[in-house]
């Protein structure tokens, strides 16, 4: 299982990034990324804890990836600040999409499918054919969710991303310890979201293609 995008105690996650790990690497995980909330006010402290958190690579057998998900940012600050965690050393750079869930503000589909410096747009709820084109432009990948309320679209999401051709990806946008899931569940969810096992399954050797991108 690889997981580009999880929460600890330094956003709303109830784990702190030792233990998050350690439970992920009991569910087989090979990769994860620690993606806490962010905005101006709190993009350097996440990033270099997620950064220390790097050190478990060398305890355990899992690779651990420094990122953030910017969330609730007004679309027109998405470009500026992603790249910003670029710069401060994020390897994955996620942003909260329009999910149905939230009241996530109007375009922030089209300005995070749009940056080149956003690597993931999450949960985008019911996305524009427009801005998953332009998504497959720039190589943000489309999230398949496995959270709660979020996943309400991944029909939408993966119907319309195989038709263009844009990249899907399945992710847990882990909270809590329950849920972390296996390569197995991981599967099961991309095949609920309409895709054959064929399809399924390349979606989430996505993952490690993206992993593969930033090494």
């Amino acid at each position: 299982m690889i997981d580009l995008h999880t929460h600890t105690i330094f956003s709303d996650g109830e784990l702190i990034p030792s233990e998050l790990i350690r439970r992920a690497v009991i569910h087989g995980y090979e990769a994860i990324a620690l993606t806490d909330h962010a905005d101006y006010t709190n993009l350097e402290q996440l990033i270099e804890a997620a950064k220390k958190a790097k050190y478990l690579e060398e305890e355990w057998d899992i690779r651990v990836l420094s990122g953030v998900e910017l969330t609730h940012v007004p679309p027109r600050q998405i470009a500026p600040l992603a790249k910003k965690a670029k710069e401060l050393g994020a390897e994955i750079v996620v942003v909260h999409g329009e999910t149905i869930a939230e009241p996530v503000a109007p375009g922030t589909n089209a300005a995070a499918a749009a940056c080149e410096y956003v690597d993931i747009l999450a949960h985008p709820g019911l996305i524009s054919e427009e801005d998953v084109e332009t998504a497959k432009e720039n190589n943000v990948c489309l999230e398949i969710t496995a959270r709660n309320g979020h996943n309400r679209t991944n029909g939408h999401i993966a119907r319309v991303a195989l038709q263009i051709g844009a990249t899907l990806l399945v992710n847990t946008d882990t909270h809590t310890p329950e849920n972390l899931i296996t390569d197995k569940t991981a599967l099961k969810i991309a095949m609920g979201a309409g895709l054959t096992e064929a399809r399924a399954r390349e979606v989430l050797k996505a993952s490690a293609r993206k992993i593969a991108e930033i090494i």
